[in-house]
């Protein structure tokens, strides 16, 4: 059943600032545990212009991680850069000052959350560029079931244009083969299920999205499924900064360096909790410490 608009409803009540989170409410910590995505309203609504200038200095400047795909028929690309929050200092101040932290926590029902990266994604107008079904967690060097990624719209975003989630996807009890945007797998002789044909089976799904405006979010387990069309407007470009989270019971997964992001460099057993400067402790803040 497709129920893209019944829960317009949940959104943060409050503007966001630094010290001072949008109150989440027990309704929409009850939605995201049960359906796996909410969106948040204003959330992030004063730190628009932030994100904006550290998305232009990345594109400026894009690290060795930049994934840009660039269609074969000559339509605009869509930029993706990650793990550029040491560098950039907008995302520094967002990790470190924004609310993110503790609205992650409170979704995730976690007594911290711990940064895990930040994900840069722009679709330039036009671009018949898609995003396939997916979920993150199997491309990720971590396990654990609190886990949340913040997707911060700094466009307006069209419905038509939004990224779409399956609720209650993260309660399956099971996670699909990771692949890449040309479909090739990311592990070798890695023989999980493939995701679904949800676009071909759409009535069978709740299906979740959403028309966002500049600051809003949609918040989602790593385990949620979803996927987005291209950017069908012909003059609004759709950016968007994505903050991703773990809670308390968060640990290593060794992927051997061949995740997405790769993090190569990490000192950590498989099973680990996880840990290091990689992936800070935003909340509670170091003075509440």
């Amino acid at each position: 059943m497709n129920t893209s608009a019944s829960h317009e409803r949940l959104e943060a009540d409050g503007a966001s600032s630094a010290g001072r989170a949008p109150a989440v409410s027990a309704a929409v910590v009850e939605e995201f545990q049960a359906r796996g995505v909410v969106v948040l309203r204003g959330a992030f609504r004063e730190w628009v212009e932030p994100l904006r200038a550290g998305v232009a200095a990345v594109m400026a400047d894009p690290s060795p991680f930049e994934r840009t795909v660039r269609p074969d028929d000559g339509s605009p690309p869509f930029f993706q850069d990650y793990c550029n929050w040491n560098r950039i200092d907008e995302f520094r101040r967002f990790v470190f000052e924004s609310p993110a932290g503790a609205v992650a926590a409170t979704l995730m029902r976690s007594a911290h959350a711990r940064f895990f990266h930040e994900h840069v994604l722009v679709k330039e107008p036009g671009t018949a560029v898609e995003t396939p079904w997916h979920h993150d967690q199997p491309y990720y060097c971590v396990a654990g079931e609190k886990t949340v990624s913040l997707w911060i719209a700094l466009d307006p975003v069209a419905r038509e244009t939004s990224v779409e989630y399956v609720g209650g996807s993260h309660r399956w009890g099971c996670t699909f083969r990771p692949t890449r945007f040309n479909g090739t797998d990311l592990f070798a002789n890695d023989r999980t299920e493939r995701v679904p044909d949800i676009s071909a089976r759409r009535g069978e799904f709740d299906l979740a999205g959403w028309a966002m405006e500049p600051g809003d979010a949609v918040a989602f387990s790593f385990l949620t499924l979803h996927g987005a069309p291209g950017n069908v407007s012909e003059t609004v470009r759709r950016r968007a900064f994505s903050a991703r989270f773990v809670g308390d019971d968060a640990v290593f997964r060794d992927l051997g360096g061949l995740g997405s992001p790769p993090f190569r460099d990490i000192a950590l057993a498989d099973g680990a909790p996880l840990s290091g400067p990689e992936f800070p402790v935003v909340f509670p803040p170091p003075a509440a410490r």
